[in-house]
Protein backbone atom coordinates (compact mmCIF):
# COMPACT_ATOMS: atom_id res chain seq x y z
CA UNK A 1 0.00 0.00 0.00
CA UNK A 2 1.25 3.54 -0.66
CA UNK A 3 2.49 5.81 2.07
CA UNK A 4 0.02 8.47 3.16
CA UNK A 5 0.62 12.20 3.24
CA UNK A 6 0.82 12.27 7.05
CA UNK A 7 4.10 10.38 7.08
CA UNK A 8 7.32 12.42 7.11
CA UNK A 9 8.89 12.60 3.67
CA UNK A 10 12.03 10.51 3.14
CA UNK A 11 13.61 10.39 -0.30
CA UNK A 12 16.86 9.07 -1.72
CA UNK A 13 19.33 9.16 -4.58
CA UNK A 14 20.91 5.77 -5.24
CA UNK A 15 23.71 5.81 -7.83
CA UNK A 16 25.70 2.77 -8.94
CA UNK A 17 29.48 3.37 -8.69
CA UNK A 18 30.25 2.09 -12.17
CA UNK A 19 31.84 5.43 -12.96
CA UNK A 20 31.44 9.14 -12.16
CA UNK A 21 28.12 10.95 -12.44
CA UNK A 22 27.18 12.26 -15.87
CA UNK A 23 24.63 14.94 -16.80
CA UNK A 24 21.76 12.47 -16.81
CA UNK A 25 22.51 11.22 -13.33
CA UNK A 26 22.76 14.78 -12.00
CA UNK A 27 19.22 15.38 -13.29
CA UNK A 28 17.98 12.43 -11.22
CA UNK A 29 19.96 13.57 -8.17
CA UNK A 30 18.68 17.13 -8.42
CA UNK A 31 15.06 16.05 -8.92
CA UNK A 32 15.12 13.78 -5.88
CA UNK A 33 16.82 16.46 -3.75
CA UNK A 34 14.36 19.15 -4.83
CA UNK A 35 11.37 16.93 -4.15
CA UNK A 36 12.61 16.26 -0.64
CA UNK A 37 13.40 19.89 0.10
CA UNK A 38 10.13 21.13 -1.39
CA UNK A 39 8.24 18.95 1.09
CA UNK A 40 10.50 19.70 4.06
CA UNK A 41 11.76 16.12 4.00
CA UNK A 42 14.92 14.09 4.41
CA UNK A 43 17.19 13.27 1.46
CA UNK A 44 19.52 10.28 1.59
CA UNK A 45 22.30 8.94 -0.60
CA UNK A 46 22.68 5.19 -1.02
CA UNK A 47 25.53 3.64 -3.01
CA UNK A 48 24.11 0.71 -5.00
CA UNK A 49 27.30 -1.32 -5.33
CA UNK A 50 25.70 -4.76 -5.11
CA UNK A 51 26.86 -5.60 -8.68
CA UNK A 52 30.50 -5.62 -7.66
CA UNK A 53 32.04 -6.76 -11.00
CA UNK A 54 30.72 -3.58 -12.65
CA UNK A 55 31.83 -1.22 -9.89
CA UNK A 56 34.87 0.99 -10.46
CA UNK A 57 37.21 1.34 -7.46
CA UNK A 58 36.93 4.84 -6.00
CA UNK A 59 33.85 5.77 -8.04
CA UNK A 60 31.68 5.85 -4.92
CA UNK A 61 33.86 8.49 -3.28
CA UNK A 62 34.05 10.47 -6.51
CA UNK A 63 30.25 10.48 -6.80
CA UNK A 64 29.93 11.82 -3.26
CA UNK A 65 32.47 14.53 -4.08
CA UNK A 66 30.54 15.46 -7.23
CA UNK A 67 27.30 15.75 -5.28
CA UNK A 68 28.99 17.86 -2.60
CA UNK A 69 30.39 20.21 -5.26
CA UNK A 70 26.79 20.80 -6.37
CA UNK A 71 25.60 21.45 -2.82
CA UNK A 72 23.80 18.10 -2.55
CA UNK A 73 24.59 16.43 0.78
CA UNK A 74 22.96 13.37 2.32
CA UNK A 75 21.04 14.21 5.50
CA UNK A 76 22.07 10.91 7.10
CA UNK A 77 25.02 8.55 6.85
CA UNK A 78 25.57 7.14 3.36
CA UNK A 79 24.68 3.44 3.00
CA UNK A 80 26.56 0.95 0.82
CA UNK A 81 24.58 -2.05 -0.47
CA UNK A 82 27.69 -4.24 -0.44
CA UNK A 83 27.58 -4.11 3.38
CA UNK A 84 23.97 -5.30 3.63
CA UNK A 85 24.04 -8.91 2.48
CA UNK A 86 22.61 -10.22 5.76
CA UNK A 87 19.46 -8.12 5.30
CA UNK A 88 18.97 -9.40 1.76
CA UNK A 89 19.46 -12.99 2.92
CA UNK A 90 16.83 -12.50 5.63
CA UNK A 91 14.37 -11.23 3.02
CA UNK A 92 15.10 -14.15 0.71
CA UNK A 93 14.65 -16.60 3.59
CA UNK A 94 11.27 -15.08 4.32
CA UNK A 95 10.19 -15.36 0.68
CA UNK A 96 11.33 -18.99 0.54
CA UNK A 97 9.42 -19.80 3.72
CA UNK A 98 6.31 -18.23 2.23
CA UNK A 99 6.59 -20.14 -1.02
CA UNK A 100 7.38 -17.00 -3.02
CA UNK A 101 10.98 -17.84 -4.00
CA UNK A 102 12.55 -20.95 -5.45
CA UNK A 103 15.91 -22.20 -6.77
CA UNK A 104 16.49 -22.18 -10.52
CA UNK A 105 18.92 -24.31 -12.54
CA UNK A 106 18.43 -22.54 -15.90
CA UNK A 107 21.21 -20.85 -17.83
CA UNK A 108 20.47 -18.15 -20.39
CA UNK A 109 20.86 -20.76 -23.10
CA UNK A 110 18.33 -23.00 -21.36
CA UNK A 111 15.84 -20.14 -21.14
CA UNK A 112 16.24 -19.24 -24.82
CA UNK A 113 15.78 -22.88 -25.82
CA UNK A 114 12.63 -23.19 -23.71
CA UNK A 115 11.15 -20.03 -25.17
CA UNK A 116 11.92 -21.12 -28.74
CA UNK A 117 10.26 -24.46 -28.02
CA UNK A 118 7.16 -22.52 -26.93
CA UNK A 119 7.17 -20.58 -30.19
CA UNK A 120 8.57 -17.30 -28.85
CA UNK A 121 11.01 -15.46 -31.12
CA UNK A 122 13.88 -13.58 -29.55
CA UNK A 123 13.43 -9.81 -29.60
CA UNK A 124 16.49 -7.62 -29.87
CA UNK A 125 17.17 -5.35 -26.85
CA UNK A 126 14.32 -7.02 -24.97
CA UNK A 127 14.71 -9.57 -22.21
CA UNK A 128 12.33 -12.45 -22.79
CA UNK A 129 10.10 -13.48 -19.86
CA UNK A 130 11.29 -16.45 -17.85
CA UNK A 131 9.18 -19.47 -18.93
CA UNK A 132 8.85 -20.89 -15.42
CA UNK A 133 10.86 -24.05 -16.10
CA UNK A 134 11.98 -24.53 -12.49
CA UNK A 135 8.77 -23.53 -10.77
CA UNK A 136 7.99 -25.99 -7.95
CA UNK A 137 4.60 -26.80 -9.48
CA UNK A 138 6.38 -27.81 -12.68
CA UNK A 139 8.78 -30.22 -11.06
CA UNK A 140 11.40 -27.84 -9.68
CA UNK A 141 15.08 -28.52 -10.32
CA UNK A 142 14.49 -32.12 -11.44
CA UNK A 143 17.88 -33.22 -10.15
CA UNK A 144 19.84 -30.30 -11.62
CA UNK A 145 22.02 -28.11 -9.38
CA UNK A 146 20.59 -24.73 -8.41
CA UNK A 147 22.16 -21.68 -10.03
CA UNK A 148 20.01 -18.76 -8.91
CA UNK A 149 16.96 -17.91 -6.83
CA UNK A 150 13.81 -16.51 -8.44
CA UNK A 151 10.69 -14.73 -7.20
CA UNK A 152 7.44 -16.50 -7.97
CA UNK A 153 5.31 -13.68 -9.39
CA UNK A 154 2.14 -15.78 -9.50
CA UNK A 155 -0.36 -15.88 -12.34
CA UNK A 156 -3.44 -14.01 -13.45
CA UNK A 157 -4.56 -11.11 -11.28
CA UNK A 158 -1.81 -11.80 -8.72
CA UNK A 159 0.85 -10.91 -11.28
CA UNK A 160 -0.84 -7.78 -12.63
CA UNK A 161 0.29 -4.53 -11.02
CA UNK A 162 -1.26 -1.11 -11.38
CA UNK A 163 0.18 2.06 -9.87
CA UNK A 164 0.13 5.80 -10.44
CA UNK A 165 3.34 7.60 -11.28
CA UNK A 166 3.35 11.25 -10.22
CA UNK A 167 4.55 12.33 -13.67
CA UNK A 168 3.54 9.52 -16.04
CA UNK A 169 0.09 8.92 -14.55
CA UNK A 170 -1.67 5.55 -14.43
CA UNK A 171 0.60 2.58 -15.20
CA UNK A 172 0.02 -1.17 -15.43
CA UNK A 173 2.01 -4.30 -16.18
CA UNK A 174 1.36 -8.03 -16.26
CA UNK A 175 4.65 -9.10 -14.69
CA UNK A 176 4.10 -12.79 -15.46
CA UNK A 177 3.60 -12.11 -19.17
CA UNK A 178 6.22 -9.39 -19.63
CA UNK A 179 8.97 -10.43 -17.19
CA UNK A 180 8.20 -13.77 -15.62
CA UNK A 181 9.72 -14.99 -12.37
CA UNK A 182 12.70 -12.67 -11.92
CA UNK A 183 16.03 -13.29 -10.22
CA UNK A 184 16.60 -12.43 -6.56
CA UNK A 185 20.06 -13.93 -6.19
CA UNK A 186 22.21 -14.47 -9.25
CA UNK A 187 24.07 -17.57 -10.34
CA UNK A 188 27.36 -15.87 -9.32
CA UNK A 189 26.03 -15.44 -5.79
CA UNK A 190 25.47 -11.68 -6.06
CA UNK A 191 22.21 -10.10 -4.95
CA UNK A 192 19.89 -8.84 -7.66
CA UNK A 193 18.98 -5.16 -7.79
CA UNK A 194 15.25 -5.74 -7.38
CA UNK A 195 15.51 -7.43 -3.98
CA UNK A 196 18.23 -5.11 -2.68
CA UNK A 197 16.39 -1.90 -3.54
CA UNK A 198 13.12 -3.07 -1.96
CA UNK A 199 14.83 -4.10 1.27
CA UNK A 200 16.87 -0.89 1.40
CA UNK A 201 13.93 1.43 0.72
CA UNK A 202 11.95 -0.25 3.50
CA UNK A 203 14.82 -0.24 6.00
CA UNK A 204 15.48 3.44 5.34
CA UNK A 205 11.80 4.34 5.55
CA UNK A 206 11.70 5.78 2.02
CA UNK A 207 8.31 7.31 1.30
CA UNK A 208 9.03 8.83 -2.13
CA UNK A 209 11.20 7.54 -4.96
CA UNK A 210 12.25 10.04 -7.65
CA UNK A 211 14.40 8.52 -10.40
CA UNK A 212 14.90 8.38 -14.17
CA UNK A 213 12.20 7.13 -16.49
CA UNK A 214 14.40 4.23 -17.61
CA UNK A 215 13.73 2.65 -14.20
CA UNK A 216 9.93 2.88 -14.42
CA UNK A 217 9.76 -0.67 -15.80
CA UNK A 218 11.28 -1.94 -12.54
CA UNK A 219 8.45 -0.52 -10.44
CA UNK A 220 5.89 -3.36 -10.82
CA UNK A 221 8.47 -5.97 -9.85
CA UNK A 222 9.38 -3.96 -6.79
CA UNK A 223 5.73 -3.52 -5.83
CA UNK A 224 5.18 -7.30 -6.04
CA UNK A 225 8.17 -7.84 -3.76
CA UNK A 226 6.91 -5.19 -1.34
CA UNK A 227 3.55 -6.96 -1.16
CA UNK A 228 5.15 -10.36 -0.64
CA UNK A 229 7.30 -9.00 2.20
CA UNK A 230 4.43 -6.98 3.74
CA UNK A 231 6.23 -3.70 3.08
CA UNK A 232 4.63 -0.37 2.12
CA UNK A 233 5.14 1.00 -1.39
CA UNK A 234 6.65 4.48 -1.81
CA UNK A 235 5.16 7.07 -4.13
CA UNK A 236 7.00 7.09 -7.47
CA UNK A 237 7.99 9.89 -9.83
CA UNK A 238 10.05 9.08 -12.93
CA UNK A 239 11.82 12.02 -14.53
CA UNK A 240 12.48 12.56 -18.26
CA UNK A 241 15.63 11.00 -19.66
CA UNK A 242 18.57 13.10 -20.80
CA UNK A 243 19.56 12.00 -24.29
CA UNK A 244 22.75 12.40 -26.27
CA UNK A 245 23.14 13.69 -29.81
CA UNK A 246 22.35 10.20 -31.16
CA UNK A 247 18.99 10.17 -29.38
CA UNK A 248 20.01 7.48 -26.89
CA UNK A 249 19.77 8.13 -23.17
CA UNK A 250 22.97 9.22 -21.51
CA UNK A 251 24.44 6.33 -19.54
CA UNK A 252 27.80 5.00 -18.48
CA UNK A 253 27.18 1.95 -20.65
CA UNK A 254 27.04 4.00 -23.85
CA UNK A 255 30.01 6.18 -23.00
CA UNK A 256 28.42 9.26 -21.42
CA UNK A 257 31.10 11.73 -20.39
CA UNK A 258 31.78 12.41 -16.73
CA UNK A 259 30.02 15.46 -15.34
CA UNK A 260 32.04 18.62 -15.92
CA UNK A 261 32.11 20.40 -12.56
CA UNK A 262 34.60 23.13 -13.32
CA UNK A 263 31.48 25.31 -12.95
CA UNK A 264 29.03 23.46 -10.64
CA UNK A 265 26.39 26.14 -11.03
CA UNK A 266 26.39 25.75 -14.81
CA UNK A 267 26.01 21.97 -14.44
CA UNK A 268 23.10 22.46 -12.04
CA UNK A 269 21.56 24.94 -14.46
CA UNK A 270 21.60 22.37 -17.26
CA UNK A 271 20.01 19.79 -14.95
CA UNK A 272 17.32 22.27 -13.90
CA UNK A 273 16.60 23.04 -17.55
CA UNK A 274 16.14 19.31 -18.24
CA UNK A 275 13.55 19.31 -15.44
CA UNK A 276 11.79 22.25 -17.12
CA UNK A 277 12.64 24.59 -14.27
CA UNK A 278 13.26 28.31 -14.94
CA UNK A 279 16.82 29.61 -15.20
CA UNK A 280 18.18 31.09 -12.02
CA UNK A 281 18.12 34.89 -12.42
CA UNK A 282 21.01 35.45 -10.00
CA UNK A 283 23.68 33.84 -12.16
CA UNK A 284 25.14 37.19 -13.21
CA UNK A 285 25.33 38.33 -9.58
CA UNK A 286 27.95 35.76 -8.67
CA UNK A 287 25.78 33.71 -6.33
CA UNK A 288 26.57 30.08 -5.58
CA UNK A 289 24.74 26.74 -5.75
CA UNK A 290 22.95 27.25 -2.41
CA UNK A 291 21.07 30.31 -3.66
CA UNK A 292 20.24 28.67 -6.98
CA UNK A 293 19.01 25.51 -5.27
CA UNK A 294 16.72 27.53 -3.01
CA UNK A 295 15.28 29.21 -6.11
CA UNK A 296 14.63 25.87 -7.81
CA UNK A 297 13.01 24.45 -4.67
CA UNK A 298 10.36 27.15 -5.01
CA UNK A 299 9.95 26.29 -8.68
CA UNK A 300 9.57 22.60 -7.83
CA UNK A 301 6.99 23.42 -5.14
CA UNK A 302 4.95 25.36 -7.68
CA UNK A 303 5.00 22.44 -10.10
CA UNK A 304 4.35 19.59 -7.68
CA UNK A 305 2.08 21.19 -5.10
CA UNK A 306 -0.90 19.13 -6.32
CA UNK A 307 -1.47 15.48 -5.46
CA UNK A 308 -1.71 14.26 -9.06
CA UNK A 309 0.72 14.09 -11.95
CA UNK A 310 2.00 17.40 -13.27
CA UNK A 311 1.88 18.37 -16.91
CA UNK A 312 5.40 17.94 -18.21
CA UNK A 313 6.44 19.06 -21.69
CA UNK A 314 7.64 16.18 -23.83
Amino acid sequence: MPFTAVQPYRGRFAPSPTGPLHEGSLVAALASWLDARARGGVWLVRIEDVDTPRCVPGADRLILQQLAACGLHSDEAVVWQSQRGARYQAALDRLVAGGRAYPCACSRKDIEAALLAQGHSRERHHAAPYPGTCRPERGGLQGRPARAWRFHVGDGAAARVGWTDRRLGAQAQDVAAEVGDFVLRRADGLWAYQLAVVVDDADQGITHVVRGEDLADNTPRQILLQRALDLPSPAYLHTPLVRGANGEKLSKQNGAQALDLTDPLAALGRAARALDLPPWPGLADGGGPAQALAFWVRGWQARWSGAGASTWPG
